[in-house]
């Protein structure tokens, strides 16, 4: 698929889609890009770290827009973020900047702090042991009280799935009600692979996502060190949160893999999804595996692998929000 094609693509994954079992469209309720979800579905965000990369601040800025209809924020751990007091902290903080400069409809944060999940010996996904963790209690509350069949609620991933995975566990019922949206792994040339960024943490947790829900991965990263670079701090909103970003600034990993917020913006910028290709996982991932399954393309499958991206709709939209949080600070 190619960009000249993008809008044929987006019509043939929406024709697709609508083929499908639980389908998602329903009359007015058609998604608005090329994925089967958009800036309409309610949505829990999950993620470890605070500092590594802007999905917290693009998250917080555009529910203060009213584009992203966020509610809760889950915080758990990676090998790279094991200490989930700093994680948390780190995240409450990030609400506290926010909330203090005027911005609203963002939640409190909350710890999650289940393990990564064990692959049982028969090799049956349902004999899996749950964590049954404080997050994956909130996904399964959050879907019974705002997933509708025409609008699920989407889980947002900016780290591993064990949350996402460890809900279906305690609910099997989950997937009716839920699409995962994730930043993780990487393209290949038959499809896509969920390993690093992110995949390469739980690999059962991702075989459990990639075979049970509906499955948008967006592997189309950018460099986020153009979001803010240095020449622009003086330009951030002279108010709590700008002073928050500017502090996180030099913090930015400069590895276009830690963009986790290319996932907030592939849900709420239908023009930041360029392509698009629809995948199954391949097989059964091995005991012993150090990622996920392979994706490969699939008409019929029931994942959506995002491949590419057009930075430049995510940073003038972060732009054109920090410039309405700093008109509401002056009021």
């Amino acid at each position: 698929m190619n960009r000249t094609a993008l809008a044929a693509a987006a019509a043939a994954v929406v024709s697709i889609g609508a083929a499908c079992t639980q389908t998602i469209d329903a009359g007015s309720s058609r998604p608005h890009g090329p994925l089967p979800v958009d800036e309409r579905n309610p949505v829990v965000l999950t993620n470890d770290g605070f500092d590594d990369n802007w999905q917290g601040e693009y998250a917080v800025l555009l529910a203060n827009s009213g584009t992203l209809k966020l509610d809760a924020i889950i915080v758990s751990t990676s090998p790279g973020h094991a200490d989930i007091e700093a994680n948390i902290t780190g995240w409450r903080a990030l609400v506290q900047a926010a909330r203090a400069s005027g911005l609203r409809n963002i939640p409190d944060p909350i710890a999650s702090t289940g393990p990564p999940l064990t692959r049982p010996a028969d090799g049956a996904i349902d004999t899996t042991a749950p964590n049954r963790s404080e997050g994956a209690h909130r996904i399964v509350d959050a879907s019974h009280r705002l997933g509708l069949p025409y609008r699920p609620l989407v889980v947002l991933t900016g780290g591993r799935l064990t949350d996402v995975a460890d809900a279906y566990l305690i609910d099997p019922t989950l997937p009716e009600r839920v699409v995962v949206v994730s930043a993780l792994g990487t393209t290949t040339s038959s499809g896509g692979a969920m390993g690093v960024p992110n995949g390469e943490m739980d690999p059962w947790a991702e075989m459990i996502v990639a075979a049970r829900f509906r499955y948008v991965q967006v592997s189309a990263y950018y460099d986020q060190l153009t979001d803010l670079p240095a020449s622009r701090v003086a330009e951030l909103p002279a108010n709590a949160f700008g002073a928050w970003m500017a502090a996180k600034q030099t913090k930015i990993w400069g590895v276009p893999l830690a963009a986790d917020q290319v996932a907030v913006a592939a849900l709420c910028l239908p023009e930041f999804t360029l392509t698009v290709d629809r995948v199954s996982p391949a097989r059964l991932i091995e005991p012993g595996a150090t990622a996920g399954p392979d994706l490969v393309s699939d008409p019929d499958g029931r994942g959506w692998l995002v491949t590419e991206s057009m930075a430049a709709v995510a940073t003038d939209r972060l732009w054109e929000l920090l410039g309405d949080t700093a008109a509401s600070s002056s009021l």
